[in-house]
């Protein structure tokens, strides 16, 4: 059994490798080709909050239907749609016809697709790992992001885009498709696990789909409300994103003006960054082992933020992009933590729900940081000042998250001990 769970895991990750080098070839290119367009910060950090507005809009509604069909299956039209999209986005840029607003169009299509790939991936990994293994898995889940966004996908973004701007939205098209193809490997239904008769216990079983669909939907916010550890864990998650976002949508002006690098240079600069992102999931599981996850939840807040402010400080570009490895690392062992309690306490049948609130919280908060971060740089006149803003105010947060988890400890450091407990 255990051979068949690693296999599972595996072509879930393969499919999320691939998934994941589109979205890191989108990540360069997109604001790249908004930057041939324009150099208005607000225009540039409009694109960031486009691209995470779905979570806002449909987040919730896609965990919802999650807990409803068959989770493979939706992940594998997600990505079929994305493919669509960018390989649209592909054509329209080689015929010249692209405008801001064209590019804003796509964003919002693909990021819509993405609520639904992404929550989809993130519910399959206790589907596939016993409980014991959740915190490895998420590394791996986290590592995989990290590979195909940045090693693979910043620099081939920047490369593709200096030699044709079209070329990397096309390569990304395929990247979708191979992921989705990549999926029917993973055999077996994927439709969530009820408990007998809840359906007919919480009324969701009666009335119409859309009378249906908005009782499960209230059940799922009822159990997060009565649940105080996941709503604080929710509310970190959230604070931390809106207050990074401040500078990420910020990144590109950061590293073309502030660092003065060339537009293939600024995919290396992330492609070192990342160096630290993937040393950060290499080491979270063992640092969670060696000194809890309390204590490593809160200097992950803390190293982000001494992250962003020193980037702020320097004009050196190599000092740069090593203190945004420092971030990246910081960052991603906050999200396997994060990760790892959500999949160890909530249950399965409400575990899309709980994913869609969270991803609408969490990616929702990130259109309003990229808003704010333009609004700071046009008034402070410089990208930098503005990852000084956003690193002091995550060290504000680290403080204050100690705070929050303080009388939690025990359940966070418990939790997932017990393997008698596998959820298979």
């Amino acid at each position: 059994m255990s051979g068949k769970r690693d296999n599972r895991l595996n072509w879930l990750l393969s499919s999320s490798t691939l998934s994941q080098l589109g979205d890191g070839i989108g990540k360069v290119a997109f604001p790249l080709l908004a930057a041939t367009l324009t150099r208005d910060p607000l225009l540039i950090a409009g694109l960031a909050a486009i691209q995470f507005l779905p979570w806002l809009l449909f987040g919730v509604l896609a965990g919802t239907v999650l807990d409803r069909v068959d989770r493979k299956k939706a992940m594998i039209i997600a990505n079929v749609t994305r493919a669509l999209v960018v390989g649209l986005t592909a054509g329209f840029v080689y015929l010249d016809a692209i405008s801001i607003w064209t590019v804003y169009a796509a964003a919002m299509l693909i990021g819509s697709a993405e609520t639904v790939a992404d929550t989809a991936s993130n519910v399959l990994i206790p589907a596939v790992v016993p409980r014991r293994n959740l915190e490895g898995a998420n590394s791996k889940l986290q590592s995989v992001e990290i590979v195909g966004q940045t090693f693979a996908g910043g620099p081939v973004g920047s490369l593709t885009f200096a030699l044709f701007a079209a070329f990397p939205f096309l390569l990304n098209s395929i990247a979708y498709a191979i992921a989705a193809v990549l999926l029917l490997g993973l055999l077996g239904s994927y439709h969530p696990q009820r408990a007998a008769g809840a359906d007919q216990q919480d009324g969701s079983g009666e009335g119409t789909p859309r009378a249906r669909l908005r009782s499960e939907l209230g059940n799922g916010m009822r159990w997060l409300v009565n649940s105080p550890l996941m709503l604080r864990l929710v509310l970190i998650a959230t604070a931390l994103n809106l207050l990074a976002e401040l500078a990420q949508a910020q990144l590109v002006l950061y590293a073309l003006e502030d660092l003065e690098l060339s537009e293939a240079a600024f995919g290396m600069f992330a492609f070192i960054g990342g160096l630290g992102g993937l040393g950060g999931a290499a080491i979270a599981p063992r640092m969670i082992r060696r000194f809890r996850r309390v204590p490593v939840l809160v200097g992950g807040v803390a190293a982000a933020g001494i992250g962003f402010a020193a980037m702020g400080l320097t004009s050196n570009p190599v000092v740069g992009a090593a203190l945004f490895g420092l971030f990246a690392a910081a960052v991603v062992t906050v999200n396997v933590i994060l990760a790892t309690l959500r999949a160890l306490l909530v249950p399965d049948g409400v575990l899309g729900r709980i994913i869609g609130v969270w991803r609408t919280l969490v990616w929702g908060s990130i259109p309003a940081g990229a808003m704010i971060g333009g609004v700071l740089t046009r008034l402070l006149d410089s990208p930098s000042m503005t990852f000084v803003v956003s690193g002091c105010s995550q060290l504000l947060l680290a403080a204050a998250v100690l705070l929050m988890l303080r009388r939690f400890r025990p359940e966070v450091d418990a939790a997932g001990t017990d393997s008698s407990a596998d959820r298979a």
